[in-house]
Parts: C-alpha cells; structure tokens; sequence
C-alpha cells in the first residue's frame, strides 16, 4: 500500500471549507479511481489553517495514475482556499490496520446472520 500526504497551508480560517470541499467534491473522484482505499483528512491542532489530506492506495502505480490524471483539477478547484502551493509527499504504508476494520465489519455481519 501506498499514502499521498498533501500538505496544505490554507488562508486564514479556511481549513474547515477546505475539508468540505475535499468531502464534497474530490471525495467522489477519489472513490471513482482505481486503486483507491480510503482518504482521512486532519487538521492541525497546533496551526488551524494546516491540513493533511492522507489517501491511501493500493499501489504505487495506482497513487502515480490519479496524482497525473487528476491531480490539476483538484489543485485549480481549491486553489481559492490556499495560501501557498500543497506539497505532496508518498510513503509506503508499513504497517496498517485499515484491512482488520473492514474484515471486522464482515465478520459483525456474519455474526447477525
């Protein structure tokens, strides 16, 4: 698994229109893309106009598609809402307990059956 950790600095009291807008309009795009796994979405508790957009992938390749196809548009799309350029960053996930939520879901379902 791969994470793309964008770092965005947004104007002043504009973190929480930011998250809104990644909920409500790249969240889609996201989910629509191949390879993707789960985005989380935090705000700094030590500067409010910091946030992280963390998406998780299941590959490299699948992190490097959307970064080319879509990676523009968002950028133009909050590009209202930022103070400086985001940075982008990607790790390659270690360790991750994303797989036993979803497995603990399955297994709560069957139990109910």
């Amino acid at each position: 698994m791969i994470t793309r950790v964008v770092d965005i600095k947004t104007k002043p009291g504009k973190a929480k229109e930011l998250c809104r807008k990644l909920h409500d309009d790249v969240l889609g795009t996201l989910k629509s893309h191949p390879g993707f796994i789960d985005e989380i979405v935090l705000i700094a508790d030590h500067d409010a106009d910091e946030v992280l957009a963390l998406s998780i992938w299941k590959s490299k390749a699948d992190a490097e598609d959307f970064h080319q196809r879509e990676w523009k548009h968002i950028s133009d799309m909050i590009e209202h809402l930022v103070h400086t350029k985001p940075k982008v960053h990607v790790y390659d996930v270690e360790t991750s307990t994303v797989h036993h939520v979803a497995k603990g879901k399955q297994l709560a379902a069957a139990a109910h059956e």
